[in-house]
This record gives C-alpha cells, structure tokens and sequence, in this order.
C-alpha cells in the first residue's frame, strides 16, 4: 500500500536554514560504527545490567548505557564519563575496581601505554581521574590492549596485556593487593604470541571456576585456550574449534564475552577493523556453546569499510532512491532502498557493482549517460583518473576509449549532472588539490563527448580532497554547490547564474568526519533536499532538511494577480495528472519536468500564453515519450515574472 503524497508548492528560504541529524536513517541501532572497535562490558551506573565502553583507534572511548535490562539489552549514548580521557591514552579500556573501595575504575591501553584512571565518584556515577605512572615500570609499548582477572585466586587483580607490535600476551601478577596493586616488570611472563595487535579477554567461558583465555588479533577469527588445571595453577589447551566459524571475513577481531540476556551463559560481542559490531548469542552451553548471530542489537549500520562517498540514484527504477558509495579500498557499495521515498531501508547487494573496482580511494557518479534506459557510472580513485562503465544489463562493461587524457591529478570525485540545462549529462570534478573541475558534454544524450570549460567555477579551491554534490537547494531553478574536504569541512556556494557566492550560514556549523563526502538528495519525501555526508570511518551521517520557509509572498515575486498556481489533479496520478495555472497579463511560460535527483525528464511546454487560466497535461512519459517509472517527480512553471515548483507522486 501507498501513503498518500501531499503536494507541496516549494518556497525558497527566508530565515535561514536548519538541519536535523538523524543517523538513525543509516544506522537502526544507534550504535556508531568506528574503526577499529573493541566493546567491554561493566556495570558502570550499578543497576544491575551490563553497560558498554567502546573504544576506537581516533578518539577516547565511549560509554553507552544500557537502557534495558540484565535480560533484553538496549544501549544508548550516556553521559560524558570518559571527558577527562585523552585519545593518546586510551583506544581501549576495561573497567575492575582495582582498588576495592566499591566502585569500578578504569584501566586503559592507548598510543602512550598503559595508564590507570581511579574513580573518585561513585559506584552509581563515576567521574574518573588519571593516576600518573602507575603502569611507568612496565614494558608493554604503545597500544597495548588489558584484561584484569584474578588468576591466581588470591582475591585482587592480576593484569594480562596484549602487545601491538609482536602480538604477545604478557601477564603480570598483582604483588600487591586488593586496594593497593603492583605490577612489576621482574615479574612478567610471556604467554602466547598470537601473530600482532593481541585483543585478550580473561573470563570463566566454561563456568568451571577458573580463567579461560580467548584473545583476537589483526587477522581472521579467534584464538581460544581452555583452562583444564586449577585456578591456581593453569593449564592452557587450545580450543579454537568453540569459534571456528566465527569472524572468518573480518580483521581485528577485538572480543568481549558477557552474559547480555541473564541466562548464566556468556555470550560473544566483538569489534572489527571496519567498525561495526557482531553479536553472537551463546544458545548452548556453558561448556559447549553454540554460536546464534543476533543482528538487531547492534546490527543495521552501513558501513562502506572507510571513505565512504555516497551518490544517490533511483538504480533499480523503483520509485526511490538507492544509495551507492566509493571506498576506502576501491570497491564499489550498492546499498538498495527496500523502503520507499519518504522512509528509506537499505538492503547491501554490492556484487551488482562487482566489476568496477579500480585503485584505493574510490568515487562513483551514477546516470544514464547514452540514453539506452540504463543507468551508467563514472568512476574516480586515488590516482585522478577517470573510468566509464556502460550498463549493459546484468553487470557494467569498461570503456577504454573515454577519458584517455583526463586526469584531475589524483583524488578524482565525479559527479554526473545537467548543468547547462540541455538535457544530457555533464561532469564535476573534485580532486585532491581541493579544486573543482566542469567538463561540459558537448556531444550528446546518446553519444556523450565530455570537454573541460576552463575557470567554470571561478577558482573555487576549498584545501585538499575535494568532494562535490550539487543541487537545487534554494528552489531558484539551478544547481547549488555544497562541497566536501578532508579537514571535516562544508563549503555551500549558492549558484546566482552566473557566479557561485559562498554562504558560510548553510552548513559551516555541521559536525562532519574527516574526508567528508556530502551527497544531496530528498530522502524524506519532503519536497526538499536533505544532506548525506560520508567519511574516512566508512559511516553516513544525515541531516534532515529543517528549512523555515515563507507563508507569505516574496516581495520580488508575481504578485496573486498576476499568477497562481492550484495543486495538480490528480495526485498521487497515474497515468496523467494536470497543473492548472493563471496569469493576468499575456507572456511566455515554460514548464518542465524533472525527476528526484534533478535530472531533466520532459519539457511539457514553452510557449506565449494569453491572460487567463490554463491546464497542461502531462501523462508520465519522457521527451522520447517513453513511460517513466513510479516515483516522486516535480514539475517547475516559470517565466520571466514566476518560478514555482509542484511536487507529484506517480504510482502504478
């Protein structure tokens, strides 16, 4: 069933313009997707459950509280407990309270080492002060990765640490005690040497009141040792077998094992190289578990593996707009909308864009750019060239004998678009100096011909890796420019004909990763352009349109008697839908049809009109009088006096 689409007379801004993040759209969860994760679990506002801290390799760890129950998790972002945490000293932390006084502390591994941040709050609110030296004596490098665990049953904690650079796990043993610990280099031990960048977790898996040991690296999978001894004295035997099938296709495995459902049984949480977070419930046994993939508590997040660069195209001719990205390691991501236009979900099928892959740091531009009812793609990566993939059904095939001599000098983002208005597909280009480049079709719709217009962008150059989106989105009738960088910067430079003139109010306050890729497309139904931005962590952030728009007539504009404009009839329509307008005074009126993503659909009419009220039909079909597909489509009536656009919804 089909919601019911109202019609909107799009009006331009007059106070400013306001945007909502909303990531949930790209993220159901909530969940953020940071690279390189490592999840520990602890009950850090004592009531009962398991909160989570989440570390990451670019900035401190994060708390997220459970707002659920020791039985059905559900985790949010709590309050800032981890302010007084530096990025260089923590990637990671657990939390034990090391020095039995009730509540628990921190204990972190970050870029300078070890460090201990003691709790001088409390065990319901925890604010967390830095212990300097209290790891000085210890020779455990930089980005070392704790578990505390008493090993050697004497009632206070023992410390495990996982090296980077050689991948050993070295134990040292508390020499001191429960409120006051000591840990001492003349005391250490090497354990295992599990390959670089060693993830240990100290738990009792088994539930046979000893230690077990289950540690994750920079390769696939798990390495598991049982302890078949006493808690005392220990003996380890491999066991890899328990997670054999588990992270088979991720890197940097980083676990935590925790009982999130009450059922006495430990279940699996681990973090990856890329970011997202698998959940594996434990339906077996204590000491037989069987491994049950939970992709809801967690699960959702789209991630493109680092550098995401999103565009958005109605791909599979739905009515709805498909998202597909550029990555960090030159694939291509083809997420499809199994929503629809007004409430986007978002389903992977990346292999359909198997066969373009080219070098690291790729960009895509979606369209059809020979007319044949297929979308085509332009891709760019690292190295500033360009590639033309053609649709040729079931996959894309390389054209070897387009862009020959076009390189932008590395960092190549293009981006397909009509911006002169006739009616076939142009290119922008950003590239890694930070500039902008126009190439000008100058062939045509079926037979493109692309050749660079010198200066078109009058020397706009916003710092490095520049990354273009472009838009109406100050509903005047032309394409605006929002612009990306690798410095976490917006740029918008609004389009007055013949100039593009920035305005530093648009999104020069939005919060955005680093090698920030927007991307503008009506992802809510709404009439107006929202905001997609990716970056280097591979995620999407989204800002939902806000705009404040006039009630009233613009000063500037035709006045009530000298044009109006009623809802078009009927809408949603299908086949045919009519816009009615009148004019008092005789003079030229163009109407047009363009699609969601502002590409040219059909030219309805251009013609002198005499005073008075006028219907023009359009019956869903293109310039070549080809049936265009279900979907949301706007049809702009201007002339020299008016500019209006009518939002309509086809549906068949």
């Amino acid at each position: 069933m089909f919601a019911l689409i109202v019609l909107l007379v799009i009006s331009t801004p007059v106070s400013g313009q306001f945007w909502l993040q909303n990531d949930v759209i790209f993220n159901p969860s909530g969940i953020p997707s940071l690279p390189f994760s490592q999840p520990r679990f602890a009950d850090l506002d004592a009531d009962g459950d398991f909160d989570m801290i989440l570390g990451s390799i670019d900035q401190p760890p994060k708390y997220f509280e459970n707002t659920g129950s020791a039985t059905s998790p559900a985790f949010q972002p709590g309050a800032d407990i981890f302010a007084a945490v530096s990025s260089l000293d923590a990637e990671m932390g657990v939390c034990v309270d090391l020095d039995d006084d009730g509540d628990l502390d921190f204990v972190t591994g970050g870029y300078l080492g070890l460090q201990y941040f003691e709790n001088i709050g409390s065990a319901t609110t925890p604010e967390f002060q830095k212990v300097d030296d209290f790891f000085s004596g210890l020779n455990v490098g930089s980005i070392p990765v704790p578990t505390l665990s008493d090993m050697d049953n004497d009632a206070d904690y023992d410390l495990l640490v996982g090296l980077s650079e050689d991948g050993s796990l070295k134990y040292y043993p508390n020499t001191g005690a429960s409120f006051e610990a000591e840990f001492l280099e003349v005391n250490a031990a090497v354990w295992y040497d599990v390959g670089l960048y060693a993830y240990p977790v100290l738990v009792d898996l088994d539930l046979d009141d000893d230690v077990d040991l289950l540690t994750g690296r920079d390769g696939t999978g798990f390495y598991y040792y049982r302890n078949t001894g006493t808690p005392e004295a220990w003996q380890w035997q491999s066991a890899n077998a328990l997670f054999s099938n588990l992270a088979t296709e991720t890197y940097w495995n980083s676990p935590d094992l925790v009982d999130l459902t009450g059922d006495g049984k430990l279940d699996l949480v681990y973090g990856t190289a890329s970011g997202p977070l698998n959940y594996y419930r434990n339906t077996g046994t204590a000491a037989a578990p069987a491994w049950t993939v939970n992709t809801s508590l967690f699960g959702g997040v789209l991630d493109a593996g680092g550098a995401s660069s999103p565009v958005f195209f109605d791909f599979d001719d739905d009515g709805d707009l498909d998202l597909i990205s550029g990555s960090q390691m030159g694939d291509m991501k083809y997420y499809k909308n199994t929503g629809d236009n007004t409430a986007p979900a978002w389903t992977p099928n990346h292999s359909r864009f198997a066969s373009i892959d080219h070098s690291i740091y790729s960009a895509i531009a979606i369209g059809d750019v020979n007319a044949d009812g297929l979308p085509d793609a332009i891709a760019g990566d690292l190295t500033g060239a360009l590639y033309l993939h053609l649709n040729i059904g079931a996959t894309f095939a390389l054209q070897t004998d387009y862009f020959t001599d076009t390189n932008v000098g590395g960092f190549s983002v293009p981006r397909l678009v009509d911006m002169d208005d006739d009616r076939d597909l142009d290119l922008v280009l950003g590239n890694e100096d930070g500039n902008l480049f126009y190439y000008e079709n100058v062939g045509s719709q079926t037979d493109p011909d692309w050749q660079e217009v010198a200066n078109f962008f009058g020397g706009i150059d916003v710092g490095s890796n520049c990354v273009p989106t472009l838009g109406d989105y100050d509903g005047d009738g032309d394409l605006d420019l929002i612009t990306g960088d690798l410095f976490r910067e917006l740029q918008y430079f609004e389009h007055d004909g013949e100039n593009w003139i920035e305005n530093t109010s648009i999104v020069g306050d939005l919060t955005v990763g680093q090698n920030a890729s927007p991307a503008l497309a009506d992802l809510d139904g709404d009439g107006d352009m929202d905001l997609t931005v990716g970056n280097y962590d591979g995620t999407f952030n989204y800002f939902m349109n806000e705009t404040i728009t006039s009630l009233t007539p613009d000063p500037g504009a035709a006045t009530p008697n000298e044009f109006s404009l009623e809802p078009a009839y009927p809408n949603p329509f299908n086949p045919t839908t009519s816009v009615h307008f009148t004019i008092l005074k005789a003079g030229a009126v163009d109407i047009t049809v363009f699609d969601i993503q502002g590409k040219h659909i059909r030219s309805l009419i251009h013609q002198e009109f005499a005073a008075g009220h006028h219907q023009i039909q359009w019956h869903a079909r293109d310039d070549k009088n080809r049936p265009v597909g279900t979907g949301i489509y706007f049809i702009r009536v201007n002339s020299e006096k008016f500019s209006q656009t009518l939002k309509v919804s086809l549906l068949k």
